[in-house]
């Protein structure tokens, strides 16, 4: 098997790529990725270098994707699009960057696979669904309608209709993933859980947006990429698999359970100090996602592994303690650059 592995140096991309070459002992894969501040070459630097290679190119530059593309011959060969630019802040400061990487480099892909008949898949977010209310007992699936809320969601809800679209006119074989939040090893620093796990063993404060009300579904980067590796082995073309793991908690609960886990605050309530700072909350915050991933576990026969939120954040905190030498060198500037817009309530 040979994959091309499009921001395979990023966060979730990184992961995958460790998972491969973990469980895979014949594969071969090369990452495509620009390098851009979300990045990090020392997340694949223990690997083996015969069976990593990490070529450093925009996956939207044409003449390089396609000839990276053009040498997946094999029946097992395959391309995993995780190349994206991600962070909603960052889009809403510069939507120009979103629209190159998620729409352009997604068009690159496309173009690629469709000219070398290759395989394709494309990694997507619940983002692109919008958000629902708190008290909405509904979840997301294949056939809600979009609603993108910023320029991050609606650059990522743009390149999964082109690649519904490549497959119906040009019938290339593409399938879609849509995945709720995740966390884990690897993550970048201005994320929200390794910011405050960062915050905490900097001896800063951790920051939550506004009061923290907002509902995300969490899953851990593992669970997320054997659901990746299941659709490439049995995932229909065309068809798009929603993941998730029935992680939904709000912000304020996560924050709670991260300051618990490194013995910081006590109670904020009735005046208590909880050990972090509400702040100024993000622009067009959407409230609420969850996933309804009950078709792809039925149908690939696949299972998240990581349930217990509370164990896994521990081991996360384990890793960005164990590794800090992976992200203190970009700590400083990502906090400068939150200062400019935050204002603790």
């Amino acid at each position: 098997m040979r994959l091309v592995v499009t921001g395979g140096a990023g966060f979730i991309g990184a992961n995958f790529v460790r998972t491969v070459v973990r469980q895979f002992p014949d594969a071969h894969v090369t990452v495509l990725d620009s390098m851009t501040y979300a990045a990090n070459r020392a997340s694949l630097a223990d690997l083996p270098s015969d069976r990593v290679e990490l070529v450093e190119a925009d996956c939207a530059d044409t003449a390089a994707t396609d000839q990276l593309v053009a040498g997946l011959t094999g029946p097992g060969d395959a391309v995993v699009h995780f190349a994206a630019e991600s962070h909603n802040d960052n889009s809403l400061a510069s939507p120009g960057a979103f629209v190159h990487s998620n729409i352009v480099g997604t068009y690159a892909v496309l173009e690629a696979c469709r000219r070398h008949d290759v395989r394709l898949h494309h990694v997507s977010t619940d983002e692109v669904y919008g958000d629902l209310q708190l008290d909405d007992p509904a979840k997301f699936t294949p056939d809600t309608a979009y609603n993108p809320s910023s320029p991050y969601s609606a650059t990522k809800a743009g390149a999964d209709m082109l690649v519904r679209a490549w497959v119906r006119s040009f019938g290339v074989r593409a399938t879609i993933s849509n995945c709720s939040n995740n966390y884990g090893p690897y993550q970048h620093v201005e994320k929200f859980i390794p910011r405050q796990i960062t915050n905490i063993l900097s001896g800063h404060r951790p920051r939550l947006y506004g009061s923290g009300a907002n509902v995300r579904d969490w899953i851990h980067v593992s669970d997320h990429n054997s659901a990746v590796l299941r659709i490439l082995e049995r995932g229909e073309p065309g068809r798009t698999y929603l993941i998730g793991a029935d992680g939904e908690r709000s912000n304020l609960q996560v924050m709670r359970m991260i300051c618990e886990l490194m013995g910081v605050g006590g109670s904020d309530t009735a005046g208590g100090d909880p050990g972090f700072d509400h702040v100024t909350d993000r622009p067009g915050h959407d409230l609420r996602y969850a996933i309804d991933s009950t078709a792809t576990r039925e149908e690939l026969g696949w299972q998240p592994q990581h349930t217990d939120l509370r164990e896994g954040l521990r081991q996360t905190i384990d890793w960005y303690r164990d590794n800090r030498d992976w992200w203190e060198p970009v700590k400083a500037r990502v906090e400068t650059r939150y200062a400019q817009t935050e204002r603790v309530l």
